[in-house]
């Protein structure tokens, strides 16, 4: 409580002080505050407290959403700083990182979540407080104290070319085999992958232009086999559908996301492979492409993400070849 006291009276007047006046303010209610018994005199947000809570979660979004953010993320991030807000039902300015840290340890508890999730609720809370900082809303970021959990990283598998081989002889039609191609082929996520219209496709260079996270628009290259997949699929349609996928059946709707992930689904259970999902083909391309020497910053480009730390997490370098690196340049 006198520490919710002394972060109030920060947040109010710290706009007029060094951080210097700052820190002495901070000493000198700590010392005088500690002769004294604090009570709250009510836990309760009042109406227009809680609009104001409300107002300042919908100004941050809308800065994401202009930023570009997706509205699957600006929807994450709503429900995440929602329920946050709910549980420790105070003004946003009041705040104090003691608050997030027990908000934090209650949500795992309750919800027996793994580091990585409270990891990233924590990583949602430190934006929208780093945001409000920015804009002047309150003095500190409470969450910058807060650091980052850490994960046990798991290596994930990617798909062998055996595997491949046989998901390819399971394909008993022209548009599953020119899926999985062009999936495996281009690292494209399956977002992007029902996105595409056959305008999008240049045969002529073996590219098409694809819609990425953010709005941002990028290129990207597929192999010769995929080319004659994807014209023998083409050639086989007859409806008038715009997009590059589309169901099998009357009236040839465009794909969606639901209905790639059941096809991969089918496949992998038909092959005796486990865990067929459309990620998987993204991953594999990105660890084969570095195994094989492509540059990092060139397999980021090619899977469309802004940090290349990103890019890391999705690469898995062969380890027979780091043996053999070993052998050659160390001994």
């Amino acid at each position: 409580m006198k520490n919710e006291l002394i972060r109030l009276i920060e947040s109010n007047i710290g706009h007029y002080l060094n951080e210097i006046q700052l820190a002495q303010l901070n000493e000198c209610l700590k010392s005088i505050l500690n002769e004294f018994e604090v009570f709250k005199k009510d836990n309760i947000l009042s109406a227009d407290e809680s609009k104001e809570n409300r107002e300042l979660l919908v100004s941050f979004l809308s800065a994401k959403q202009i930023e570009g953010c997706s509205e699957k993320t600006i929807d994450y991030y709503r429900n995440m700083i929602s329920r946050m807000l709910r549980s420790v039902n105070l003004k946003i300015e009041s705040i104090t990182t003691d608050d997030l840290r027990k908000y934090l340890a209650d949500y795992k508890n309750q919800s027996n979540a793994s580091k990585s999730t409270i990891d990233n609720i924590r990583r949602v809370l430190s934006s929208f407080f780093s945001w409000l900082e920015d804009e002047g809303y309150i003095s500190k970021n409470p969450v910058r104290r807060i650091h980052r959990i850490k994960t046990k990283r798991v290596v994930k598998e990617v798909l062998s070319d055996e595997n491949f081989e046989v998901l390819r002889d399971k394909c008993d039609n022209i548009r599953d085999l020119a899926m999985i191609e062009l999936l495996a082929s281009t690292g494209i996520r399956v977002g992007e992958l029902v996105n595409l219209n056959i305008d999008d496709i240049l045969f002529s260079e073996r590219e098409c232009v694809v819609l990425g996270k953010g709005d941002s628009e990028r290129i990207v290259y597929f192999d010769a086999k995929t080319k004659i997949h994807l014209q023998k699929y083409l050639e086989s349609r007859n409806d008038d559908n715009p997009a590059l996928f589309v169901s099998l059946r009357k009236p040839h709707n465009r794909l969606g996301i639901p209905g790639v992930e059941k096809r991969m689904r089918k496949l992998g259970n038909e092959a005796k492979i486990k865990k067929i999902h459309p990620h998987k083909f993204r991953r594999t391309m990105a660890t084969n492409a570095i195994d094989k020497g492509m540059p990092i910053e060139q397999v980021q480009r090619l899977l469309g993400h802004v940090q290349i730390d990103t890019t890391m997490q999705y690469a898995m370098v062969n380890q027979n070849n780091v043996k053999i690196s070993h052998r050659k340049f160390i001994g």
